[in-house]
């Protein structure tokens, strides 16, 4: 009984997410009827749709046509061809990705994870304990499914491909960050599910690191080296889509640092430039 009255913390929790987005942007009658892992899919669909396309288009206006010239040079500036490409491949996709969030959510109210409600639950310094140890598996899991999904063929034929058509710097944008085939994406975000079956995870925590996803993935496809270690930024992630045998590491670069996979910016234009000379 007391697990029960438990686990309705947490349909109580995603029942007021669904009010706050489905409330404010649908009519009432598009959505109070449905049931609840419908409503919740609803909402996760449409608020991801909303950050895909409000991220992707602040950070193109920012660095395409503010900052013209000064991250990106004018000749590796993608096409607007080429971003409504990715744009159609990614909303294809998107029905499917924002699946993934509904059944962990799902997975969640029905008592099936180690997650917790509050922080108070477990206290700050537990929490500050748990929280990376997450992050360390998805980092691990995430790693381990991109390089598969490379190594083993027909993964690479049938899924991996469709996102690698962008290999060449005018090709890429913040836009490529979510144009995947769905399985791909979905397959990629798995591990942030498999973590809640294997350490006490805060909900609204592994919730918004999905949604933080989507920004993340725009940012690692703009071609800008930042120079943030230990940051798996985006010009590591260029020399991915340009090599396809590096850097399939997902915030950092300690997986492909100890597995051999690493290679440096840094390193990588010093070489270049030699060739030139």
């Amino acid at each position: 009984m007391e697990g029960d009255k438990y686990l309705q913390e947490f349909l109580v929790e995603t029942s007021m997410f669904n009010s706050i987005v489905l409330g404010h942007l649908l009519p009432s009658s598009c959505w109070v009827t449905l049931p609840h892992f419908l409503q919740t899919w609803l909402r996760n669909y449409i608020a991801g749709t909303l950050l895909y396309f409000i991220s992707g288009f602040l950070w193109c206006f920012y660095i395409y046509y503010l900052k013209r010239n000064v991250y990106v040079p004018k000749d590796t500036i993608p096409s607007n061809r080429a971003m409504l490409l990715q744009i159609y491949v990614a909303m294809k996709a998107m029905p499917c990705y924002t699946l993934l969030p509904t059944v962990s959510e799902y997975l969640i109210e029905n008592g099936w994870t180690k997650c917790f409600s509050s922080i108070s639950e477990i206290g700050w310094f537990a929490y500050i304990i748990y929280f990376p140890i997450y992050l360390v598996i998805v980092e691990f899991g995430i790693y381990w499914m991109h390089r598969e999904l490379h190594d083993i063929k027909p993964l690479y034929k049938y899924l991996h491909a469709t996102h690698h058509i962008y290999n060449k710097q005018n090709t890429l944008s913040p836009f490529a960050g979510l144009a995947f085939h769905p399985l791909d994406g979905i397959l990629q975000a798995v591990p942030h599910v498999i973590a809640l079956f294997l350490v006490p995870t805060h909900f609204r925590s592994h919730v918004a690191l999905l949604f933080i996803e989507a920004i993340w993935t725009a940012n690692i496809h703009d071609c800008i080296h930042a120079n943030l270690w230990p940051v798996m930024g985006a010009g590591y992630h260029t020399i991915h889509h340009t090599t396809y045998k590096h850097n399939y590491g997902h915030y950092t670069i300690w997986m492909d640092w100890m597995l051999g996979t690493l290679r440096d910016p840094e390193d990588d234009s010093c070489q270049r430039a030699q060739k030139v000379q």
